[in-house]
């Protein structure tokens, strides 16, 4: 459904006395979309319908636009979570946050960039255990345990 028909529905919700106020608030902002160029995107009522923040693949994106989504994205939502990049990707990255103020924590185990000033992720009281079963793991468990800390969960590794 578009979102001005998402949009609409819940507004007649609203207006027939099917949702209050707080719900009706809460339901719109989980339809924010963001368009980045002519190129990305981005889902940024996600965490507001899903409890789950977007995380951006890195994989087989352009540098200069991967940048672009980066700095979007966190500009926007205070952070923003990028997998599997490559370290031409993480300079790209870099080189528009650092021009804009933007700070940018590179995981480089985990192949995953954390970009943004938006606070750390608030504790849900979740536990995560990452096991792996030698080094050819460890690249993916590094991904996953930097997944799972964003989405504010404590992680434990063995």
């Amino acid at each position: 459904m578009p979102a001005n028909r998402a949009l609409q529905d819940l507004l007649d919700q609203y207006k027939e006395g099917k949702l209050d106020l707080d719900a009706a608030a809460e339901a719109i902002e989980g339809l924010r979309l963001e368009r980045v160029g002519d190129f990305a995107c981005l889902d940024l009522g996600r965490n507001v319908r899903c409890g789950l923040p977007e995380v951006v693949l890195a994989e087989g994106k352009d540098a200069g636009h991967l940048a672009e989504i980066a700095l979007s994205h966190a500009v926007a939502a205070g952070r923003c979570v990028i997998t599997r990049i490559s370290h031409e990707q993480a300079d790209a990255v870099r080189k528009l946050a650092a021009d804009a103020g933007i700070e940018v924590e590179h995981r480089i185990a985990g192949r995953v960039l954390i970009v943004g000033n938006g606070p750390a992720p608030v504790p849900t009281g979740g536990i995560v255990a990452i096991i792996t079963a030698g080094t050819s793991d460890i690249r993916v468990a590094e991904e996953a345990k930097v997944i799972a800390e964003e989405m504010g969960c404590e992680v434990r590794t063995a």
